[in-house]
C-alpha cells in the first residue's frame, strides 16, 4: 500500500492502518504478515504488532511478523525480481526464518537482519542515499555552470575511477512515490529524538530548486536566438518522473511546464506513456510521436 506525506511532509501511514486492521480482524493463527510499504522505523514492532497481539496472537509462535521492504525500481530491465536480494526482518528469529522461507520461493538470494527496525532503516537509507545524491548532482551542476565546464563531460571523467566512486547525473528535480517521499519519514521519526536530518533537507532544498534553473536555461537558450520566453512556443519531451513509465506523481517537468506558462510560453509536451497530463487547470494532451521526429 502507499506512504506518501501529508502536507507537512511528515508521514501519512493511513493506508498501512488500515490494511493492518483489516487482515488483523480476519486473524487466524498461525499467521504469517510481512509488510513491503516503505516507512519510518519502528512501524511493524510498534503499530503492527500491537493490533495482531490484541486479538490473540502470540509472536513467534502462533503469528510471525516481519518487514521485508519492496525494491522494485519500475522500466528497470537490467534487473528481475527473482534477482534483486530481498532483506528480511523479523519481530523474532522464528519470525525471521518464516518470512525468509516464503522469500526463498520468489528470489534467488534472502537477506536476514536482526529486526525489523534495521530492514525498515535499510530501505529508507537506500531512498536517502539516492535522494542526496542527485542533489549533490544537481548543486555541482549549478557550479559547472558559473565555470562554464560541461557537467557531463566532468562527471564522466570522475566515473573512470575503478573505486571510490559513483556517478550520479544532474535533472530538473526528483519525482515519483519514493525518492523525494521516503527521506522525511527517517527526517520524522529522528526529529522525535531530538536530532534534525540536516542532509535531508538541504538535499530536498536543492532538489526542489531544479525547475526554476530548468526555466532559466530554457530562457537563455531563447535569448541566444534573439527570441523571448514570452509567447514561445515549447515542447517537452517526457513528462514522468522517469523514463519508461507513465507515472507522473511529483515529476518535476509539471512545475517546469507551469512556471512556463506563467513566463508566457505555450507549452506542449510529447510522452509515449502520458497520454494527457492537467497543468495549472488546464488539459494538456500529448503529442503524438510522427509530429516530433524530425523537430
Amino acid at each position: 500500500v502507499p506512504t506518501p506525506l501529508r502536507k507537512s511532509k511528515d508521514p501519512d501511514i493511513s493506508y498501512i492502518v488500515a490494511a493492518a486492521e483489516q487482515v488483523a480482524a480476519r486473524f487466524r493463527p498461525p499467521q504469517l504478515v510481512v509488510l513491503e510499504s516503505t516507512t519510518y522505523p519502528g512501524t511493524t514492532d510498534e503499530l503492527l504488532r500491537p493490533m495482531f497481539e490484541a486479538r490473540g496472537a502470540r509472536v513467534g509462535e502462533n503469528f510471525f511478523l516481519a518487514f521485508s521492504p519492496e525494491r522494485i525500481d519500475p522500466a528497470n530491465r537490467a534487473f528481475k525480481l527473482q534477482e534483486i536480494p530481498k532483506v528480511v526482518g523479523g519481530v523474532t528469529a522464528a519470525c525471521t526464518r518464516m518470512a525468509a522461507l516464503l522469500y526463498r520461493q520468489i528470489v534467488g538470494r534472502v537477506i536476514e537482519v536482526s529486526s525489523p527496525k534495521v530492514a525498515e532503516l535499510a530501505k529508507l537509507y537506500e531512498n536517502v542515499f539516492r535522494n542526496v545524491n542527485i542533489a549533490l548532482a544537481n548543486e555541482f551542476a549549478l557550479m559547472c555552470r558559473r565555470l562554464e565546464v560541461s557537467t557531463r563531460e566532468v562527471i564522466g571523467a570522475a566515473a573512470s575511477k575503478p573505486f571510490g566512486f559513483m556517478p550520479f547525473y544532474p535533472g530538473p528535480g526528483i519525482g515519483g512515490h519514493c525518492i523525494g517521499v521516503d527521506p522525511f519519514y527517517l527526517a520524522w521519526k529522528i526529529r522525535l529524538s531530538g536530532y534534525e536530518a540536516r542532509f535531508i533537507h538541504l538535499a530536498d532544498e536543492i532538489n526542489r530548486s531544479m525547475p526554476v534553473y530548468v526555466v532559466e536555461l530554457v530562457a537563455e537558450a531563447l535569448n541566444r536566438r534573439r527570441r523571448c520566453l514570452n509567447g514561445a512556443r515549447v515542447l517537452a519531451l517526457g513528462v514522468a518522473y522517469k523514463r519508461g513509465v507513465g507515472d507522473i506523481r511529483e515529476s518535476p517537468a509539471l512545475e517546469v511546464l507551469s512556471m512556463l506558462r506563467d513566463k508566457g510560453a505555450e507549452v506542449a509536451y510529447a510522452d509515449p506513456y502520458v497520454p494527457s497530463v492537467e497543468v495549472d487547470g488546464v488539459l494538456l494532451k500529448a503529442v503524438p510521436a510522427e509530429r516530433v521526429v524530425g523537430l
